[in-house]
């Protein structure tokens, strides 16, 4: 990787690890510098605004986070109620990138930026799109397989846990515990059940 590359790729890291903590709005672009070190010069070399680093966080660092943690567990199991129930449990318990106390991160930028930056909506609701479609596509694939109820309707049912968990995050942060983690999956389990 050249110099300028890494130098790029350090500043998103830093970034994004204190917008996670501090939220992207009370993160000044003092703050970025001042964490990675880089000069005033090389991050505008970079980076015409913050605006602009935001979105690369989104599709440089939060997307493939998101292939890798959400979306490619969903299409490695067979059966689509163990895949959702598995990742849920894995996001909430032991992945070690997403901190309870700080939340979802994107969800968090999807609180701050999405009502009033249009560039910010977009590139989320993509992210957002990306990880439901292959739900759907799981359950889709499980009802051709015969593990789900034919009546199931896929696009229900991923609304439906991908706002819980969305939620669960958000108490899990407010109680800066994973304690309230359990009862949701204890209750998510209870409700994949009822789809066979």
């Amino acid at each position: 990787m050249k110099k300028a590359e890494a130098t790029r790729l350090t500043i998103l890291q830093k970034a994004f690890e204190l917008i996670y903590i501090k939220g992207y709005q009370t993160t000044s672009i003092d703050d970025i510098i001042a964490t990675t070190q880089v000069t005033k010069g090389a991050f505008y070399y970079h980076f015409k605004t913050k605006d602009e680093m935001g979105i690369a966080i989104i599709n440089e660092i939060l997307k493939p986070t998101l292939t890798n943690s959400f979306i490619e567990p969903l299409q490695r199991e067979e059966n689509p109620i163990d895949a959702i129930y598995n990742l849920m449990h894995h996001l909430l318990i032991e992945n070690e990138f997403l901190k309870v106390e700080y939340g979802c991160p994107a969800s968090n930028f999807t609180q701050e930026m999405t009502p009033w930056h249009a560039d910010f909506n977009n590139v989320l609701n993509e992210l957002t799109q990306q990880w439901t479609n292959v739900m759907i596509a799981t359950i889709e694939k499980g009802k051709k397989k015969g593990l789900i109820r034919e009546d199931v309707n896929p696009k229900q049912v991923t609304t439906f846990v991908v706002s819980g968990y969305w939620g669960i995050r958000n108490f899990g942060k407010l109680e800066n515990s994973k304690k309230v983690y359990f009862p949701y999956l204890k209750e998510l389990k209870s409700y994949l059940n009822t789809l066979k």
